[in-house]
């Protein structure tokens, strides 16, 4: 380790992100800020920033969770979509109340990614996965969310995706002056190249004939100039079947990755009353490391203002990180302190989102799941995308839900016997 040792019991995913580098980063920043800065428009003023809106877009297509005219929104789009799936369904030949609906949000995590790839995959072998209603992402989350939401159909290019690229897939390392003179340490081009493969024209015409049956895919970013985050809903863009919604959703799907200071932020271009300007979004981790909808909208108060009472709802959410922390024995030294407070910081706020939801799902009636990277897993992590530990990974997630997972009906802490 370049900035001083951590002994560590073993190599196991928590859930961090952030490399050492990033700390160097960090502090490299404070010292050299002001130095030099990469072009950019103006950013949004801050008085304008609920109004702005993609060119060529509905303003309908995300929303900040934080903002009361938002939220309203996000409820009124829900109700659309339960209308949306009652028409549907009636055109196969259902009557009566709406059927059980299933919800599926997967946390960030970066390579432990590959631990809901194999989850979904072997989810599939066991025969019980269900078409969810509503699938949500965060940071490689993201990157997964549209295959997960697609189905069984996607199953092996979703296993492709996280059993066979390395860090070369991912990423180009720049020189140090890039701190100065650039706006990440690496060049995540790769990364540009690889969404472009995957996500394509054909994705996202059959993500519009999801959305036609009033399913709902949405992914989290950060805009960082806000400093709020974003939820986008990738099933609203699709269904425009504008000319800029493929580049929208592969920027969104890379600016969902883009883990700040690492790799490059992506700029949005927006208008408002206009004038033209740009939004700086980032890794949607640097909020939350898993969302379902906003924590504002009461959904059975919702449903019920179309008359839809006692839906049965499930929420199942693939967290790609563990639940216990990696303890370590940490030297006496600034960077490995800060790293350590870093990772820990992040363990814990993940946990956070969790309880969160816990609470949400309570109040609104939704049948709470979760599932995690199990402790006894602890393959060697070498490196940040290692194919090795990703195919590792992604055979224990395929080996726990092709048996019949045992799903975490709580969070930690809450469970028996955690701590």
């Amino acid at each position: 380790m370049p900035f001083g040792t951590i002994k560590r019991k073993s190599s196991t995913p928590t859930g961090r992100q952030f490399s050492p580098s990033v700390l160097l980063l960090i502090f490299s920043l404070i010292i050299l800020q002001g130095c030099a800065a990469r072009a950019r428009l103006k950013a949004v003023p801050d008085a304008l920033e609920s109004k702005a809106y993609v060119p060529g877009l509905a303003s309908g297509i995300r929303y900040f969770p934080r903002d009361p005219e938002h939220v309203q929104l996000f409820m009124e789009d829900y109700l659309k979509s339960l209308e949306t799936e009652k028409a549907y369904l009636a055109t196969q030949g259902h009557s009566g109340p709406l059927p059980p609906s299933a919800f599926l949000g997967i946390s960030g995590g970066g390579d432990n990614g590959a631990f809901a790839a194999g989850f979904l995959n072997g989810w599939t072998k066991a025969g019980t996965r269900p078409e969810f209603k509503l699938v949500t992402g965060v940071s490689t989350g993201a990157l997964i969310a549209p295959f997960a939401f697609l189905g069984s159909a996607y199953d092996a290019q979703l296993k492709d995706l996280y059993t066979n690229i390395s860090f070369k897939d991912i990423a180009k390392k720049r020189s140090i002056l890039a701190i100065v003179s650039n706006d990440a340490m690496a060049d995540n081009k790769p990364l540009k190249d690889l969404v472009k493969k995957y996500v394509n024209q054909d994705m996202l015409n059959a993500i519009a004939t999801e959305q036609a049956k009033g399913r709902i895919l949405l992914i989290g970013t950060v805009n960082l100039d806000a400093r709020r985050p974003v939820i986008w809903n990738i099933t609203e863009i699709a269904a425009s079947h504008k000319p800029e919604a493929l580049k929208l959703v592969q920027s969104l799907l890379i600016a969902s990755s883009a883990i700040p200071g690492t790799f490059p932020p992506v700029m949005i271009d927006v208008e408002v009353e206009g004038k033209k300007y740009q939004e700086m979004h980032v890794d949607g981790n640097t909020a939350n490391q898993v969302f379902i909808y906003p924590t504002a909208v009461r959904l059975n108060d919702v449903a019920a203002t179309i008359g839809v009472v006692d839906r049965e709802r499930k929420l199942y959410i693939i967290r790609n990180a563990r639940l216990d922390p990696d303890w370590a024995q940490v030297e006496r030294r600034t960077l490995p302190i800060a790293f350590q407070a870093i990772t820990t910081l992040i363990q814990y706020q993940g946990i956070g989102d969790l309880y969160r939801i816990y609470t949400v799902t309570q109040r609104d009636s939704v049948d709470f799941n979760l599932a995690y990277i199990p402790p006894t897993f602890n393959t060697p992590h070498k490196e940040e995308f290692d194919t090795n530990y990703m195919r590792a990974l992604y055979d224990v997630g395929y080996g726990l839900s092709e048996k019949g997972y045992g799903w975490t009906k709580k969070p930690p802490v809450l469970m028996p016997g955690s701590e």
